[in-house]
């Protein structure tokens, strides 16, 4: 019989080589101690001696390697978990943007189709309007839900029913094979079409969990974006003309207040966020700062009378050129004497002339403060849920083109992850309080 070579395990040890049924540990059996398995394998007595040495392998017998020969490594070291923490990354932000989609198209679905169904189908009406085409998934995905029944899957009871089990092809596959029902909804086919097939390659990688490029992540976002707003489901997000809401924003915001994103410095910012759409069909305009450069130099005085023309309400703080924090402030920046203060009147001179070309000059307002400035700020229609902000804090050397620059996003955020928590107002309101409070200690610019 060939004899192969297995680590000890005591347990194997028995008398006898038909297994007398008597198990004893480190006695021999029959043959000098024979190992015989449970399934009646007769093994040799393990090697007891230092490697290499074949004195006590019988002939023929297969050496099998022991566990503590493997030399597996079974550590990660820092490059590794860098990886995989990258590869996390992507995937949950690729998977946040298929689930708002989903969600979406499932929801359109339903929509118009259950009306047409449901009348005389009843419960069954997602299997009558998969038809035969589709009755091979529409079967699976009844078989899954009857499963996630049994095994207590089904957490929400809004999900009990089929719609909630079909994937995005099989719901894409009811929109296409329904199209005359769905076109006086959706204005072109074409688009909805290629946005979902663009989503099939991260939606195939995300599911199997492999790893997902840059390139890849980049046009899945792109064209759930796409897709949402073609199928309505974008419509009322708050400032989602100036600065589109990330799918990923509402999840962390719990966690970040409301600080949508943070630039290095302000040149970086204006590549997201140019002042065309951060301004740009704004009901209300409140900004304070030394000079306000981000509005004077970036925003044109046309554009600001037809701003404030079209209903917009604006309130400027400027830093009194005249005060003794500018001449502090110019020697903190090394610049010479009475630059500042020059570059600060100028910009103010700008913004009375913007204000004499309005027929309401009231709805243009601007003052100057005299305190020490602390930050400049702002905030684009800080009166709603809507609203934006835009914040530096000033640094000792650096100008505010060079200081770093949160984007605030109004309207609080309610806790998404721990759904306990209070309604949080963050940052936004806090600047917008202390813009109300230096507004009424500030004097008026005629």
């Amino acid at each position: 019989m060939q004899r192969l070579l297995l680590p000890e395990y005591p347990s194997l040890i028995v008398e006898g080589r038909a297994g007398a049924g008597r198990a004893r540990r480190g006695v021999p059996g029959a043959e000098g101690g024979a190992w015989v398995s449970s399934g009646g394998l007769e093994l040799p007595p393990g090697d007891t001696g230092h490697e290499g040495e074949s004195g006590d392998i019988p002939p023929g017998a297969v050496s099998l390697a022991r566990p503590m020969e493997i030399g597996a490594e079974l550590d990660w070291g820092a490059d590794a978990w860098s990886e995989v923490r990258t590869r996390a990354q992507r995937a949950g932000r690729a998977y946040i943007w298929l689930n708002l989609v989903e969600q979406r198209l499932r929801a359109v679905v339903a929509a118009v189709l259950r009306p047409i169904y449901e009348p005389v189908h009843g419960d069954d009406w997602v299997v009558a309007a998969a038809g035969p085409a589709g009755q091979e998934w529409v079967q699976r995905a009844v078989a899954v839900r009857e499963v996630s029944r049994r095994k207590g899957y089904l957490l929400d009871p809004a999900d009990d029913n089929v719609l909630s089990f079909l994937t995005l092809p099989q719901l894409r596959e009811l929109m296409v094979q329904h199209w005359p029902c769905f076109e006086p909804y959706v204005d072109d086919r074409r688009d909805v079409e290629l946005a979902l097939d663009e989503l099939e390659v991260a939606r195939n990688v995300v599911s199997r969990n492999r790893a997902l490029n840059e390139a890849v992540l980049a046009q899945a976002e792109r064209a759930s974006a796409r897709l949402l707003d073609v199928l309505g489901g974008a419509g009322g997000a708050p400032a989602a003309h100036r600065l589109p809401i990330d799918a990923v924003e509402e999840l962390v915001g719990d966690r970040y207040a409301d600080v949508v994103s943070v630039h290095s410095d302000r040149v970086r910012l204006q590549r997201q966020l140019p002042a065309e759409d951060l301004f740009g069909g704004a009901r209300r305009l409140d900004a304070i700062g030394i000079g306000l450069n981000l509005l004077v130099q970036n925003y044109s005085g046309r554009r600001l009378v037809r701003l404030a023309e079209t209903g917009c309400r604006v309130r400027l703080l400027f830093l009194n050129p005249a005060s003794s924090a500018v001449k502090r402030r110019e020697r903190e920046l090394g610049l010479k004497k009475g630059e500042l203060s020059r570059s600060v009147e100028m910009n103010i001179l700008h913004m009375r002339r913007v204000r004499t070309a309005l027929r309401d000059p009231g709805a243009f307002e601007i003052q100057v403060f005299d305190e020490t400035p602390r930050f400049t700020a702002y905030l684009v229609d800080g009166d709603g849920a809507d609203g934006l902000a835009v914040v530096q804090s000033y640094l000792r050397r650096a100008r505010g083109m060079e200081a770093p620059v949160l984007v605030l996003r109004g309207g609080g955020r309610r806790g998404v992850v721990r759904p306990g928590q209070d309604v949080e107002h963050g940052l936004f309101e806090t600047y917008r309080e202390e813009f109300e409070s230096v507004w009424v200690d500030s004097r008026p610019v005629s």
